[in-house]
C-alpha cells in the first residue's frame, strides 16, 4: 500500500517550506507575477489561517498569499498517488471481507443493555486495485454499524505485533463469517503468540493508568468502563503467555469486572488488583514457554498465497 504524504488540513506551513500557488499571483496593474503552480518558501507564517502568508519566489519577490491558495510542494507532486478514495469508488471492497467477528463486550460476556455489537475482521482487495497506483485502504469503517475491517496486511503486521484487538479477533468465540482462507490463518493462529503479548499489554495498561491517576488528582473521576478493560487486558495478557491461548471471555472474573465498571470498587483497591496482577503478569513471562518472536515465515507465506489468490474472481 503507497503511502501518502502527511497532510493536515488546518496545519500552519513554517517558515521554510516549499509551497506551490494553486492560483495565479496578480499584481495591483492585473498582470500575472507569477503563474499558477509557482513555486515558492514561506518566509512568514501567519498565527492562523485566515490571515496570508508571506511566501518568496525564486525571482526574489515576496507576495502576501492566502493559505486557500496553497499547498506544499510534497502534496503537489503526489497528485493522486496513494490516493485509495479512487481506488475505492465504485468498488464494493466491504464484499472482499474474508474474515468477520464479534469483539468487545459482547465477546467478553460483559455486555448489558447498552452495549454495542462490534464487528472486526479483514478483507482480501483485488489484485489489481492492490497494485494500482492508488493502493487499497488499510482499513475499512463502517460507524453506522461498528464494523471495521483491516486490509489483510495490516490484520497481519497487527497481530504480529501483538495487538490485542486484533488477537482478540482470531480468538473470537463469535465468527460470523470465514472463508477457506480465512480459516486456514484461524488454524494457524498461534504462530502470532509470543513474549511480545508482554511488552504490548503490559505496556499499554501502565500508560493508561498513569494517565487515570492524573484524572483522579485534578478530576476526581475516571471512565470506569476503561479501567475495567484494562484490568481485562492483563488477565488476558497473563493467560496468554501461560497457556499459549487468548481468553476473550472472562467468566471467572466477570462479576469483579462489572463491579469496576459500575464504579462499585474504590480507585485504591482497583489499583491494588492492578498492581498484584502486574506482579504475576512479571513471573508469567520469566516461565512462559511462548517464543521470544512470533512466526514471521509462516505469516509472510500466508500473505503470499493470500495476495496470489487474490487474482481469482472467486473470493477465496
Amino acid at each position: 500500500m503507497t503511502k501518502r504524504v502527511h497532510y493536515q488540513p488546518n496545519l500552519i506551513f513554517a517558515a521554510g517550506t516549499q509551497v506551490v500557488t494553486l492560483k495565479d499571483v496578480v499584481g495591483q496593474n492585473g498582470r500575472t507575477l507569477h503563474p499558477r503552480g509557482a513555486v515558492g518558501v514561506v518566509v512568514k507564517a501567519p498565527g492562523d489561517l485566515d490571515h496570508s502568508y508571506r511566501i518568496r519566489f525564486p525571482d526574489g519577490v515576496e507576495e502576501a498569499i492566502k493559505f486557500s491558495e496553497l499547498t506544499t510542494l510534497a502534496k503537489f507532486k503526489e497528485g493522486s498517488i496513494g490516493d485509495t478514495s479512487i481506488s475505492a469508488k465504485g468498488n464494493e471492497l466491504f464484499d472482499r471481507v474474508i474474515f468477520q467477528c464479534i469483539i468487545g463486550s459482547q465477546a467478553y460476556g460483559l455486555a448489558d443493555d447498552a452495549s454495542d455489537i462490534d464487528r472486526r475482521g479483514f478483507y482480501l482487495p483485488p489484485a489489481d486495485l492492490h497494485w494500482s497506483l492508488y493502493g487499497v485502504p488499510e482499513q475499512l469503517e463502517c460507524y453506522e454499524t461498528q464494523e471495521g475491517y483491516w486490509e489483510i496486511q495490516k490484520f497481519l503486521v497487527l497481530a504480529l505485533k501483538a495487538n490485542p484487538n486484533v488477537l482478540e479477533c482470531l480468538y473470537s468465540p463469535l465468527v460470523e463469517k470465514a472463508t477457506p482462507l480465512a480459516e486456514e490463518l484461524l488454524g494457524m493462529r498461534d504462530i502470532f503468540l509470543s513474549r511480545l503479548v508482554y511488552q504490548t499489554y503490559n505496556g499499554y495498561v501502565m500508560s493508561q493508568f498513569k494517565k487515570m491517576q492524573a484524572d483522579i488528582r485534578n478530576q476526581g473521576q475516571v471512565k470506569w468502563k476503561h479501567v475495567m478493560h484494562l484490568i481485562r487486558l492483563l488477565i488476558s495478557g497473563i493467560s496468554v503467555l501461560q497457556d499459549g491461548f487468548v481468553p476473550v471471555r472472562v467468566d471467572e472474573h466477570r462479576e469483579q469486572l462489572l463491579a469496576i465498571k459500575r464504579g462499585e470498587v474504590p480507585w485504591e483497591q482497583t489499583e491494588k488488583w492492578r498492581l498484584s496482577l502486574h506482579r504475576e503478569f512479571d513471573k508469567s513471562l520469566e516461565q512462559t514457554t511462548l517464543p521470544e518472536r512470533p512466526d514471521y515465515e509462516r505469516a509472510n507465506a500466508y500473505l503470499l498465497k493470500a495476495r496470489r489468490s487474490a487474482l481469482s474472481e472467486q473470493l477465496p
